[in-house]
């Protein structure tokens, strides 16, 4: 007679081979540690193969890992799709939604399929662009919800986490030793103003390589060895990498990721807001300062 697999053991071991631990994963689904330990415990034994490699600090699939996660991320692919279609709301309409673009990958796309699966019904449109312009857009009632990269949230802003910024340059790339130092930033970045009173603080010479409004062409002469960047940890674009200057180069400072929801908010975008606030401080809560951890208890 046929077996069934359990569907709530799979989705947990899905986000821990996601997350690459028990704790992470625990935080995303939010169950203590030790439910989600057991659940991977009967999956094995059920199974009655080794699923996770637990030998490093972060844990990995095993062979027979892998090919269980292909098939139950399948599954509960399926599974969310048909429970969302059946139990969901009539909800209906359009939210947009505002984002620059350094910042929709990892955790932006994630989160609108899983929207996607939860409110089939709703459209969502993506809009791309600078925290400037994103603020103005929201103020006018042109986004229903904005994430931003500030200093400081505004009226209405909650911080959500706050991440180094860091130099980044070709990978394996020189321009950073030159002198002045040539840098790239668009005319409209939300880190230009701060990052060279940085520079001009610590009596650094620099030349400004790009006088663009385009992010892209920031990223070509970047990617090209012509100039350096500062962007947020964890987010550089391809053919990039942080610079390890050991301390030559100034402190580029910090920035703030601050979301911002219309008070008009309604039970669907009310959900899109949690989700995003899931994405960001299920990885980087731990890592947050004390003051905003506080902040967020």
């Amino acid at each position: 007679m046929p077996r069934n697999l359990d569907l709530t053991a799979l989705r947990s071991f899905v986000a821990v081979a996601d997350h690459g631990g028990v704790t992470k994963a625990a935080g995303a689904l939010h169950l203590t540690q030790s439910a989600v330990s057991m659940q991977l415990k009967r999956l094995e034994e059920a199974l009655d193969v080794q699923l996770l490699d637990r030998a490093n600090r972060t844990v990995t699939p095993t062979a027979s890992g892998e090919q269980l996660l292909s098939y139950a991320r399948r599954m509960l692919a399926l599974n969310d799709e048909a429970y969302g279609r059946l139990t969901a709301k009539e909800y209906e309409g359009e939210l947009v939604v505002g984002v620059p673009h350094d910042i929709i990958h990892p955790y932006i796309p994630p989160v609108l399929r899983q929207f996607a699966t939860d409110f089939p019904r709703v459209q969502m449109r993506l809009v791309s662009a600078p925290t400037t312009r994103l603020r103005e857009m929201f103020s006018r009632g042109e986004c229903d919800l904005i994430l931003t990269t500030e200093d400081e949230p505004g009226p209405g802003g909650e911080t959500l986490v706050q991440l180094p910024l860091l130099w980044i340059g070709a990978t394996g790339g020189h321009a950073w030793k030159e002198r002045p130092l040539p840098v790239a930033f668009c005319q409209n970045c939300i880190f230009r103003g701060g990052v060279l009173k940085r520079l001009d603080q610590s009596e650094f010479s620099w030349n400004m390589v790009v006088d663009s409004d385009l992010d892209n062409a920031v990223e070509a002469v970047v990617s090209a060895d012509l100039a350096i960047h500062a962007a947020i940890k964890g987010v550089y674009p391809r053919g990039t990498e942080p610079i390890d200057h050991d301390g030559t180069l100034p402190d580029p400072g910090t920035s703030q990721i601050i979301l911002y929801v219309q008070q008009n908010s309604d039970e669907v975008l009310a959900a899109l807001a949690d989700l995003i606030r899931d994405a960001y401080l299920s990885e980087w809560r731990p890592k947050l300062p004390a003051q905003l951890a506080l902040k967020r208890a």
